[in-house]
């Protein structure tokens, strides 16, 4: 886009692999890993760390083609309007895009600051505490019921004060965010660095490999526990595509996202391998499945160093976590922040997102926008916020990008590509038969697939109506607006 111009290409590779390392870890290893070996009741769950790992490399290998051959601002729904056509299919599909977006990037976000009030509840128990909650139902023709829960504790307002924290962080000029994401990272590699350091040193293999009876057996409750924990484990590892949506601010991007989206993923997965085995080594897989059953306690990594060396080792590791999960929050509203931008600069939404603010040259009222449906999405529960983010996001972005891959090789075979696929097309394959897995083989998917088709069909309904009235694709083929001409959209 032209006015990708007006951004500053200050982001390096080791800013680029530090943001994204910072928007993957985050909170999430810290307060899943209950789920995890609960889905699967026992140590074998990680299986789901270690196919999640293979499954993030091959989606990964999609991400680093299309990002290095379209390195500007918005990631997908600059690749998903390419791929598609932009001015047929692939209009649709972006706008699809960022619809979706509206829903799952708050989700993204308000997880990270739920976590983070969760390890805050090891200092302040009453953060745990209940104040209201009230579950809304809804019968829908054909889908079934569509069932949300709105819980609101003490902690919820901690989240919340989190999203607003990151907003002002953020309400400046891209260079000295790339500043400030290399001490944020700091933080999160000694944090880990310490628990796996700790773990190792008071390891008792006994202990964290006491698989249950059966425990391999090739059953149907192995392997819908096994979705389940790919489910969480996919949340775990995404954010390594967080750099493409900052594509329009990156140095050298043919060269620098592809080896920043490889190498986040590698050094990750193998951060998470050894620190859950090291934590299975002390707590027993046992009191990780009665926290899951409970929905309290999920301060594992805090439980963990008092076993090791006290309560004063407990505190501190707390507040290294919560460093982390701000950091991560930090790295996520950054990066889909640039996404409705993109798209307002595109003519497919309000001309106000593409406003950039005059001195800091940043999409500011996009960064609003983001963060105050954030804070809204933070009276939600945490497992079910892990499990509508990432059955929407493959349902309307993950799968139509790993197939889209393949489709844009046919249909555009002269695009200049800095970085080719890796056995081109096996890992766009993997990659969706992956993700179909992780959608459908888990107890009742049917749940998160209705929030899904519910946002598809609102979705399409509100693009409908405005390419009616603006002539576009199904109904005509109008040139699409220029932001600064007309609003995008109402």
């Amino acid at each position: 886009m032209e006015n990708d111009r007006e951004l500053i290409r200050g982001v390096g590779l080791v800013n680029a692999t530090a943001l994204n390392m910072i928007d993957m870890i985050g909170v999430g290893p810290f307060i899943t890993m209950p789920l995890i070996v609960s889905a699967m009741g026992g140590p074998q769950a990680m299986l789901g760390w270690i196919f999640g790992a293979f499954f993030a490399v091959c989606d990964g290998l999609v991400w680093a083609e299309l990002g290095a051959a379209m390195p500007g601002s918005g990631g997908s729904y600059r690749y998903l309007k390419e791929i598609y056509g932009p001015k047929r299919l692939g209009r649709v599909l972006s706008f699809l895009f960022i619809w979706q977006l509206s829903f799952s990037a708050p989700l993204s976000i308000a997880s990270g600051c739920i976590g983070l009030a969760q390890y805050g509840s090891y200092y302040w128990p009453a953060l745990e505490r209940t104040v209201a909650g009230r579950d809304f139902r809804v019968a829908l023709p054909l889908l079934g019921p569509l069932e949300i829960r709105v819980v609101v504790t003490a902690g919820t307002f901690v989240a919340i004060a989190a999203v607003i924290a990151a907003v002002l962080l953020l309400y400046r000029k891209i260079t000295a965010i790339g500043r400030l994401s290399r001490l944020l990272w700091v933080g999160v590699i000694g944090t880990v660095a310490w628990i796996i350091f700790a773990g190792l040193t008071h390891f008792n293999a006994a202990q964290a490999f006491s698989f249950p009876p059966g425990a391999f057996r090739l059953t149907r409750e192995f392997f819908l526990g096994l979705g389940s924990a790919m489910l969480v484990a996919t949340y775990d590892y995404w954010g390594y595509y967080n750099i493409c949506f900052l594509g329009g601010e990156v140095k050298d991007p043919g060269r620098t996202i592809p080896r920043a989206l490889l190498l986040s993923i590698v050094l990750v997965a193998c951060i998470y391998v050894l620190m859950n085995i090291s934590i299975l080594g002390v707590l027993p897989w046992q009191e990780l499945t009665a926290s899951a059953q409970s929905g309290t306690r999920f301060y594992v990594a805090s439980t963990f160093m008092e076993r090791i060396y006290g309560a004063w080792a407990a505190r501190i590791v707390t507040v290294l976590i919560m460093w982390t999960a701000f950091a991560s929050v930090f790295s996520l509203l950054l990066g889909y922040s640039r996404v409705p931008y993109a798209a307002a600069l595109d003519g497919n939404y309000f001309r106000a997102f593409a406003r950039v603010h005059p001195q800091g040259r940043f999409p500011h009222v996009s960064l609003l926008a983001l963060g105050a449906v954030a804070m809204a999405a933070c009276f939600l529960r945490l497992a079910d916020i892990i499990a509508a983010l990432v059955v929407i996001r493959i349902m309307l972005q993950f799968l139509f990008q790993a197939v889209g891959v393949i489709v844009l090789r046919v249909r555009r075979p002269d695009l200049p590509r800095p970085f080719r696929m890796w056995l081109y097309p096996l890992p766009a394959l993997l990659a969706t038969f992956g993700f179909l897995y992780v959608l459908v083989g888990r107890r009742n998917f049917e749940k998160e697939v209705r929030y899904a088709v519910v946002i598809v069909i609102a979705g399409l309904a509100i693009y409908l109506v405005r390419a009616l009235r603006r002539r576009e694709w199904p109904f005509g083929n109008a040139a699409p607006e220029a932001a600064g001409e007309h609003v995008a959209s109402k």
